[in-house]
């Protein structure tokens, strides 16, 4: 539980990184990707580990799936920052976990407790509240939008990596980083193409932090955590 609270405290610090970076919504997740799978393959390089070949080929599609949807959820977020608030964009996007938890029951077969219940109850409350106490504006409602659809794709990956069984948690984000790196590069080619020349020295630093910090350690700690 401290380490959840850990991970969803530093995805939560990532908005400010983002509106220093000059680049489009996608390109920029194109570039997280790269820079999340770079660290993450120096870490299997350095540490020596092997590869279940076996176990990632059985559960390919699942890993396929839930990497180009984490791509995704990357542009929808990215998004939400640009047209609302940091806050109401988060607040939006942290419906994930609620999303999962009302979805276990049905999808895993868990027993929901009054105080997850009571927790949707509230969530859903607070979502309805956001949407009507912002400004009002197309953008924000936009951004409310975006943030939304990017929970839900959050919680698609979180439900998906439930299913895959057999592949440990830095195996697994490896692959999933391929996977979203895969569908990214010719979306960004086709659309803005390539532009990181515009990017400032402070656009690079928060680039940096974001592929590192925000992608790489933190995603493979989080999908570690799952598993359990």
């Amino acid at each position: 539980k401290i380490l959840m609270i850990l991970v969803m405290f530093t995805f939560g610090t990532m908005a400010p990184f983002v509106r220093n970076i000059n680049v489009s919504s996608s390109e920029l997740a194109l570039y997280r990707a790269i820079l999340a799978i770079t660290l993450v393959g120096l870490y299997i390089f350095i540490t020596k580990q092997k590869f279940d070949l076996q176990s990632i080929k059985k559960e390919m599609l699942l890993l396929l799936l839930s990497g180009a949807f984490m791509g995704i959820n990357w542009i929808l977020l990215f998004e939400a920052y640009k047209y609302t608030t940091v806050s109401v964009a988060t607040l939006s996007y942290y419906f994930a976990p609620v999303l999962v938890m009302i979805l276990s029951p049905i999808i895993f077969k868990e027993k929901m407790t009054v105080k997850q219940l009571l927790c949707f109850i509230f969530s859903t409350i607070g979502i309805v509240l956001i949407t009507g106490t912002a400004s009002g504006g197309t953008n924000d409602f936009l951004g409310i939008l975006f943030g939304l659809g990017a929970a839900v794709l959050y919680a698609t990956v979180t439900l998906l990596n439930k299913f895959i069984k057999g592949v440990g948690g830095i195996q697994r984000t490896f692959t999933q980083f391929i996977s979203a790196i895969i569908i990214l590069f010719p979306y960004v080619c086709i659309t803005e193409g390539l532009n990181f020349s515009t990017l400032t020295s402070v656009g690079w630093v928060s680039l940096l932090v974001i592929g590192v910090v925000h992608t790489g350690i933190t995603y493979c700690v989080y999908f570690s955590i799952i598993e359990y």
